[in-house]
């Protein structure tokens, strides 16, 4: 009996070893459902495969900042200080002891180059996701680094890939967010982290994979900080085309029915 393996979507190579849908239709790897409210599709498109494939598309929906928590640059109030130094108005440059690389790609995180170096400043350099030269999915899966980790997993037999989750912040999925807002009894506070796709290869299916990689996320998000997991079926749908399972799958796992809805219920865990 092969030892499953549970590795993180990381790169290239993992991401190439995502399991295909038991459904042809559709496609983990070019699927954006649930990071697009309004125009999220599941279906499979050969094109975004292709590394920088849709790039004009995608240049006008990815946010502009790297970080999936905090507004977009263009919405954040400006920094009078540092707009009054772009206008001359100061003595001297103003330098953001905060930024990661100090005045002329000068490295912060080494005293010596920084000038008035502050010792409550950050001196580790955050890494910067994945954008340009990769397919367009493996940039939305990888937007949450070096602040939230990866946002997708793969369950391995023998090296072949049998079982896909994708999860995160409740903040990186517009479509998650506007379902949930449809129930004022979930708790506000705090947010959970959601996991929005859940699914096995049709011939992996009934042997526990789906249970066992469920319980990986969910363990992996409770050492994250997060105190509760939630996922949303959809139950208007046959198996093949839904990305949450069925609500007995989330019993199996130790999850509850937080919201008993017969189209779309929700089920929620809370962690240790």
């Amino acid at each position: 009996m092969p030892t499953p393996r549970i590795v993180d979507v990381t790169d290239t190579g993992t991401f190439a070893s995502i399991p295909p849908c038991a459904d042809p239709g559709f496609d983990h790897r070019s699927c954006d459902y649930w990071e697009d409210a309004d125009r999220g599709s599941k279906a499979a498109r050969a094109s975004w495969l292709t590394p920088g494939a849709d790039a004009r598309s995608a240049q006008r929906r990815r946010p502009t900042s790297d970080n999936p928590f905090a507004p977009d640059n263009d919405s954040r109030p400006e920094n009078p200080f540092l707009a009054a130094a772009q206008r001359g108005r100061l003595a001297r440059p103003f330098v953001d002891p905060f930024e990661p690389d100090g005045p002329d790609g000068e490295d912060a995180s080494n005293p010596a180059a920084a000038p008035d170096f502050n010792p409550f400043a950050p001196t580790s350099r955050r890494e910067r996701p994945m954008r340009d030269g990769v397919p367009r999915k493996l940039a939305l899966l990888d937007r949450g680094r070096g602040i939230f980790g990866s946002f997708a997993k793969i369950l391995l037999l023998d090296d072949r890939a049998v079982a896909y989750a994708q999860f995160g912040p409740l903040s990186a999925y517009p479509r998650a967010i506007r379902l949930r807002d449809l129930y004022p009894q979930l708790p506000a506070a705090p947010l959970p982290a959601v996991i929005t796709c859940i699914a096995t290869t049709a011939e992996a299916r009934r042997q526990g994979h789906a249970r066992t990689l469920i319980a990986a996320v969910c363990a992996d998000l409770s050492e994250r900080g997060f105190a509760a997991v939630e996922s949303y079926p959809d139950l208007t749908r046959p198996e093949d085309e839904t990305s949450a399972g069925r609500p007995i799958l989330w019993h199996e796992s130790g999850f509850v029915t937080a919201v008993d809805d017969p189209r779309f219920p929700v089920m929620r865990l809370e962690l240790a």
